[in-house]
């Protein structure tokens, strides 16, 4: 399935050139590459017990969150899938995109890579977030990277469904938001939404993200 080795964008990940002569899902691919709109979010509750319960030990649930995420991501190979014009590639990671509070109300973008060890994770991460909201500018992702996940926090809100505001069926980067947790007597949860390009992911992978996501959330 997987051909030629290249670099990413940014020489620090390697990509895989995808065969569509032997990739299983050439067919669907091809197939929703035509669709006008072949994105679809779906939304799932997640059980945040266990996380309100290492909050109080110190853990910073906005980080465990990411560490969540991406250790889904992981799990996915199709989530780090992206086409290049009829060029499938796969990414060996990803790094996940956010906006970060910075002084004076405005905002930078955090890129945070994923790490498996949780500790090493939340001690980049914060470091790295620290660094965005001081000041320090990063610029938004323009196009000339596609080995992302765009990440988007609502903790203000507990909704039941949400989409992206996307620049055509050309995009084929994953969103990720999450809600506020709520209190069900006792037992918290929240809402996460996973928004894909049809020609690279089905459900049955969404279904592994958000179970991967719900094993990380208990384990942090």
């Amino acid at each position: 399935m997987l051909g030629q080795k290249t670099q990413s964008t940014d020489d620090l990940m390697a990509e895989h050139i995808v065969d569509l002569e032997t990739w299983p899902r050439a067919g669907q691919f091809r197939l929703f590459r035509t669709y006008e709109k072949p994105h679809y979010a779906v939304t799932s509750r997640l059980d945040v017990s266990h996380l309100m319960a290492r909050k109080v030990e110190g853990v910073s649930p906005y980080r465990a969150c990411l560490y969540a995420i991406g250790t889904g991501i992981q799990a996915v190979p199709e989530l780090s899938t992206r086409f290049r014009g009829e060029q499938v590639i796969r990414h060996d990671a990803v790094e996940m995109s956010m906006t970060v509070p910075q002084p004076g109300g405005s905002f930078g973008y955090g890129y945070v890579p994923y790490v498996k060890d949780f500790a090493a994770f939340d001690a980049q991460a914060k470091a790295l977030i620290d660094e965005v909201a001081s000041g320090q500018v990063f610029e938004p992702n323009k196009g000339e990277r596609d080995d992302l996940v765009y990440l988007s926090c609502m903790p203000w809100l507990d909704y039941t469904s949400i989409n992206n505001a996307l620049p055509g069926p050309e995009d084929c980067i994953p969103r990720v938001s999450w809600g506020k947790f709520v209190d069900q007597g006792g037992r918290w949860d929240m809402a996460m939404t996973l928004e894909v390009h049809h020609a690279l992911v089905d459900g049955s992978q969404v279904g592994t993200y958000f179970a991967a996501v719900q094993g990380a959330l208990d384990l942090v």
